[in-house]
């Protein structure tokens, strides 16, 4: 072997050991970036992404998009790179999306559970603000158990063996003295179908002597109507700021938005309040790209907001779903809106 070749091999090994390591090494980061928004007015795969039956719903015309982090996990060391370069991504290590002690099943898992509490919460931050009533609410149903196949999700319990009941306290302290095998009877409102009552012979309790139900319930707005939320393989609760909006401006007169293309992000409690989120540079950045004018920006995601290019994006505070509406209603009345 001449020099010449010699040389030349021992050129080329480097390079072809850093294309292995390119091609082949995955690196310990997930790479976080825009993601996809959707039209909370609009339809996904057929169906009204905020559907509503049972009542009368009003047209509605421009946007409310809620906005999403795009995340891709077993990253090539090439992959990353390019990623990173582009500008678009941001690495962030491994752990701090999948903690080491839960699988990421656990996690994906844990990130459903959020979007749909997020629904929930959504429907009711909606209702409390159109001033729907307050009742003793079922929120979930075991089953198997006890009250499996006769009370359903959303029923509002309006009675306890004939005693009137309002709130979450005043039906547990009838409860209270009931043991396993005891019957209880339930006055119960349904959605979408006649009011009914339900016999239901009581459980065993895992923690107490009391007889047990196998519901969760708690207060909440009620109306008789149901409002499905179609959206799939999205997780997180950031969502619910949007929905909510959704919710109202479809129960209400008006376009709530006036015609203009709104996005934002923002978890909503059940009393309307709006919490603050993850990633929303990278939220913003997807809502310009789809052509929003306005972002609603969390109250405490403001400061990090404002570090992003906006390009004439106007980045309007909200605190609460009041606020919110508030804000929005200038789009068509004019009027000065709290920015951050």
């Amino acid at each position: 072997m001449n020099r010449r070749t010699l040389t030349l091999i021992v050129a080329l090994v480097p390079i072809l050991v850093f294309g292995v390591l390119v091609s082949a090494v995955t690196v310990p980061f997930v790479s976080l970036g825009p993601g996809p928004t959707f039209n909370t007015l609009g339809e996904f795969d057929g169906k009204p992404v905020v559907e509503i039956e049972g009542t009368d719903v009003y047209p509605t015309s421009g946007h409310l998009n809620m906005t999403t982090v795009s995340q891709r996990d077993q990253l090539r060391l090439g992959e990353a790179m390019a990623l990173w370069l582009s500008g678009r991504e941001q690495l962030v290590p491994r752990d701090l999306v999948y903690p080491p002690d839960k699988t990421r099943e656990e996690v994906d898992e844990a990130n459903t559970t959020d979007f749909r509490n997020s629904e929930r919460s959504a429907e009711y931050a909606a209702l409390h603000f159109l001033e729907f009533p307050m009742a003793v609410t079922v929120e979930n149903v075991n089953d198997p158990g006890p009250s499996a196949g006769k009370l359903r999700d959303g029923d509002a319990i309006d009675a306890v063996n004939g005693t009137p009941v309002t709130t979450l306290e005043e039906f547990q302290a009838l409860l209270k003295d009931t043991k396993p095998g005891d019957t209880v009877k339930l006055d119960y409102r349904r959605k979408d179908a006649p009011s009914g009552v339900a016999t239901i012979t009581l459980g065993k309790h895992p923690d107490r002597d009391q007889g047990l139900l196998g519901i969760g319930v708690l207060d909440a707005p009620w109306a008789p109507f149901s409002i499905e939320f179609n959206l799939e393989k999205i997780g997180g609760p950031s969502a619910g700021l949007m929905f909510s909006l959704a919710v109202v401006d479809k129960l209400t007169t008006g376009d709530l938005n006036g015609g203009k293309f709104v996005a934002g992000s923002g978890t909503i409690s059940g009393d309307g309040e709006v919490g603050s989120i993850g990633g929303i540079t990278h939220k913003m950045l997807s809502a310009r790209e789809e052509g929003a004018t306005i972002f609603l920006v969390p109250a405490d995601n403001c400061e990090e907001a404002k570090t992003a290019p906006q390009d004439g994006m106007e980045l309007v505070k909200v605190e609460t779903l009041s606020q919110a509406v508030d804000a929005l209603k200038t789009l068509s009345a004019g009027g000065e809106r709290p920015h951050c």
